[in-house]
C-alpha cells in the first residue's frame, strides 16, 4: 500500500520540500507520495480529521501553520512545546503527535559543513527573534558552552523570548553588535533580513574574531548580503540551505522507515531551483 506524507501551507507553491522528499522516495525505491497542499487556516481542523481517519502517514507544516497546528496535535514533544512551534507530524493508530525538527536541522547543517564548530566555550550573536530565533536558541543551549546574545530591533520581543526560554542568554537591540562582537564566535541570523534584496546596514563584520562563523537560515538568494560580507571579511560562512534539507531527515525517516542522507547530489538538484 502507498505510503503517503505531505507538506501544509498556505500559499505553499514556493515549497521545495517535494522535491526533497520526492528525490529520496525514487533512491529508495519506496511505495510512498509526498505533496505539497494548500491547506487555508480555517480548514485546518477538517484536515486534521483526515489526519486520523489514516489518509496519511504525517507531513510537514510550514507558514504560517505552525504554531496552529500546535493546538490541533493530540501530543507535541517536549522540544517543540520549548520552540512554541510544530513543523513535523506523524500520524500513529489514529492520534497525530507533533514534534519540531528545525534545531536538528540547524545542527546537521553546520556540523556537515564546518566540523568542530561547536568545540569550545564560543558566545553566539543571534540576530532576530521570532520563531526560528527559538528553535536556534534550543539549538545552542544542547551544544554551545557560551553566552547567547539575542539581538532584535524592538528589545522587548528578545526580552521576551529569552525569559521564556531558560539558558545562558541575554537580550540586546541591535547597537549592541559592535560591544559584542569582538568576543563572538558564531553569528546566526534568523530573521527576514537579506531576503528582496534587504541588508543590515549596521553590521561590521569586521569586528568579529577572524575564526568566527557566519550562517543564515535565509537561503534565497543563497549567499545573502550578510553571508557576502562575512565572506569579504575572511571569515567562515554556512548558507541557509543546508538547514533546509537537514530539517527534512527526521520526517522522512518517521513516515517511510528508512534514514535518508543529505548528499551533494540532492543539495544540487536544489539549489537549481533557487533564484540566484
Amino acid at each position: 500500500m502507498t505510503t503517503k506524507a505531505f507538506v501544509i501551507g498556505h500559499p505553499i507553491a514556493h515549497s521545495r520540500s517535494p522535491l526533497i522528499h520526492g528525490t529520496w522516495l525514487a533512491a529508495h525505491k519506496i511505495d510512498g507520495t509526498y505533496e505539497a497542499l494548500d491547506v487555508a487556516p480555517d480548514a485546518l481542523p477538517e484536515f486534521f480529521a483526515r489526519l486520523r481517519a489514516g489518509e496519511f502517514a504525517g507531513g510537514n507544516v510550514t507558514i504560517p501553520h505552525k504554531e496552529a497546528v500546535f493546538a490541533l496535535c493530540d501530543s507535541v514533544d517536549e522540544l517543540a512545546r520549548m520552540i512554541g512551534a510544530v513543523n513535523t507530524l506523524v500520524v500513529r493508530d489514529g492520534k497525530v503527535h507533533g514534534s519540531n525538527t528545525d534545531y536538528l536541522g540547524f545542527l546537521g547543517n553546520l556540523d556537515a559543513n564546518e566540523p568542530g564548530w561547536s568545540d569550545g566555550p564560543n558566545d553566539a550573536i543571534i540576530i532576530g527573534a521570532g520563531g526560528a530565533a527559538r528553535a536556534v536558541l534550543v539549538a545552542l543551549r544542547r551544544r554551545n558552552g557560551g553566552k547567547v546574545h539575542v539581538l532584535n530591533r524592538t528589545l522587548a520581543n528578545a526580552q521576551a523570548l529569552v525569559t521564556e526560554i531558560d539558558g545562558p542568554f541575554e537580550a540586546h537591540g541591535f547597537e549592541a553588535f559592535a560591544d559584542l562582537a569582538p568576543q563572538a564566535g558564531l553569528v546566526v541570523n534568523t530573521s527576514a533580513i537579506g531576503m528582496h534584496g534587504t541588508r543590515f546596514d549596521w553590521l561590521d563584520m569586521e569586528l568579529l574574531p577572524k575564526s568566527a562563523l557566519v550562517t543564515d537560515i535565509v537561503y534565497t538568494p543563497l549567499e545573502t548580503p550578510l553571508l557576502a560580507a562575512a565572506r569579504d571579511a575572511g571569515l567562515r560562512t554556512v548558507d541557509g540551505l543546508g538547514m533546509l534539507l537537514h530539517q527534512a531527515v527526521p520526517g522522512f525517516a518517521a513516515w517511510f522507515g528508512v534514514e535518508p542522507e543529505v548528499t551533494p547530489a540532492l543539495r544540487a538538484r536544489i539549489e537549481a531551483t533557487l533564484d540566484h
